[in-house]
């Protein structure tokens, strides 16, 4: 199963984090599908950048984030974006069967 999950990069004591999307059972700094995004927390404010085409694409094709990737993917607005595809796609099938 495929996890967007948070891979941690930086040096000791100032770590900044890759949103990758990785095999589960991958280690958490191993091998990675594809890298869509960067988040850096200790920056005022935290950056959070993700390319929101390549996210809705993994989630899409089945890829489950973690809680922690969950809540960045909820700053930058994909999953809002996610969900209404989800919606329109669902009342065109609807459209389609009625």
């Amino acid at each position: 199963m495929l996890k967007i999950r948070l891979r941690r990069m930086g040096r000791r004591k100032r770590p900044f984090y890759r949103v990758v999307v990785s095999e589960a059972t991958s280690p958490r700094d191993g091998r990675f599908v594809e890298e869509i995004g960067i988040y850096d927390p200790l920056t005022e404010p935290e950056t959070v950048r993700i390319d929101v085409e390549r996210a809705l694409y993994w989630l899409e094709h089945g890829a489950q984030p973690t809680e922690t990737a969950r809540s960045l993917l909820r700053k930058a607005g994909v999953l809002k974006a996610y969900h209404e595809r989800r919606k329109a796609r669902k009342a065109e099938v609807q459209g389609t069967q009625g």
